[in-house]
């Protein structure tokens, strides 16, 4: 090896171990309880992703995509890494370039929220616009071509970037933490989809640990993951964008992988928020749109359960805090904007609540 090469060496491993102290800094995530009655049998569990230091579950994701570029050799000293996103992965994945000290560049729609824009550059990202969110996949390849850089690819390596056997992945530090619990281990685990890499984490490790637990993905509005998963097609596309932030997506991306998902529920949007404000009125926890499409998805399996006379314990995510969303989902002006009506939704919940039926309106 030359002496280039050994100073390249040199400095992934420096890469790898400053990674890995941020893990170990960092220390794990709660594990929140979701009050339920008592006599119901079943305990509802809240991993609550939003207290990672950039504040999301895309944090885990950032950390493991650059590892994964890092281990494999397509990132060393001076790489220019490139995203396509404008959400709370490129936030991640600018926390870690800057403390690697590389240059990070994410494609992002033009009409991105000064928001978003704001946090991304907060952390030394850059941001590249571009006219249509469609175009976003081929420019950031388009880029790394141009600046010899790397693209990181979010939607095509969630799910072999993380290593679904252990290593204190995100279903791993559930299982350990729920070890003490009355039901340790889950009847079901309900995540969303935004590149399909938590879904594709839970489902292999609890086949490869051999636990009873199901796997449900739940999936907003517009979303094309659903309809892929209930036919069995990858080329199924809604072509449109989803209002819930950090899920659904107008296509399938590559690492859904529908092999591993038990079953797959669609939420209607004003269902989703309803649920965060529900969330925030019991527990105090503030959270984004994806974690209420989370806690619909739980409330719908534990009716089932309680019909079934089944006891145990159900696991889901706080995805990200609600912070970041004063301006749109916790406010009503942006929801009359929408015409989402979240009142019958908030309705179902108290009901469900008290009795343990959910009954969606109109049924």
């Amino acid at each position: 090896m030359t002496g280039r090469g050994l100073q390249r060496r040199s400095w992934i491993r420096e890469a790898v171990r400053i990674i890995e102290a941020d893990a170990n800094r960092s220390a794990d995530t709660h594990l929140h309880v979701f009050p339920l009655p008592t006599d119901w049998g079943i305990d509802l569990y809240l991993k609550d992703e939003s207290v990672h230091p950039t504040g999301s579950l895309k944090h885990r994701l950032a950390r493991s995509l650059l590892l994964y570029g890092l281990v494999n050799g397509q990132i060393g000293p001076g790489t220019v890494l490139i995203e396509a996103s404008s959400g709370s992965t490129a936030v991640s994945e600018a926390y870690f370039a800057r403390m690697l000290g590389l240059e990070f560049v994410t494609v992002v729609p033009r009409k991105t929220s000064p928001e978003k824009i704001s946090l991304i550059e907060f952390y030394g990202g850059r941001c590249h616009f571009v006219d249509s969110p469609a175009e976003m996949y081929s420019e950031a390849e388009r880029l790394a071509e141009e600046c010899n850089g790397h693209y990181l690819d979010q939607f095509t390596y969630a799910e072999r970037a993380t290593d679904w056997r252990g290593n204190n992945n995100i279903a791993e530090s559930v299982y350990a933490q729920m070890v003490s619990e009355r039901h340790p281990v889950p009847a079901w685990i309900v995540v969303g989809a935004g590149t399909g890499g938590t879904s594709a984490t839970f489902g292999r490790y609890v086949r490869y640990r051999r636990h009873t637990t199901k796997v449900a993905v739940v999936d907003p509005e517009n979303s094309s993951f659903y309809g892929a998963w209930q036919s069995r097609d990858l080329d199924h596309a809604t072509g449109m964008s989803s209002r819930i932030e950090g899920i659904g997506r107008p296509r399938v991306e590559p690492s859904f992988v529908p092999g591993v998902i038990d079953e797959m529920l669609q939420v209607p949007d004003a269902g989703s928020l309803a649920a965060i404000r529900l969330l925030r009125e019991r527990t105090g926890h503030w959270a984004g749109g994806s974690t209420g499409t989370n806690l619909y998805g739980t409330f719908v399996l534990i009716s089932r359960m309680l019909e079934e006379g089944q006891a145990g314990s159900v696991v889901t995510l706080v995805c990200d805090g609600g912070e970041r969303y004063a301006d749109t989902y916790y406010n009503d002006d942006w929801l009359a904007e929408q015409n989402l009506d979240i009142k019958p939704y908030a309705a179902v919940f108290e009901e469900f609540l008290r009795s343990g039926k959910f009954l969606p309106p109109g049924v």
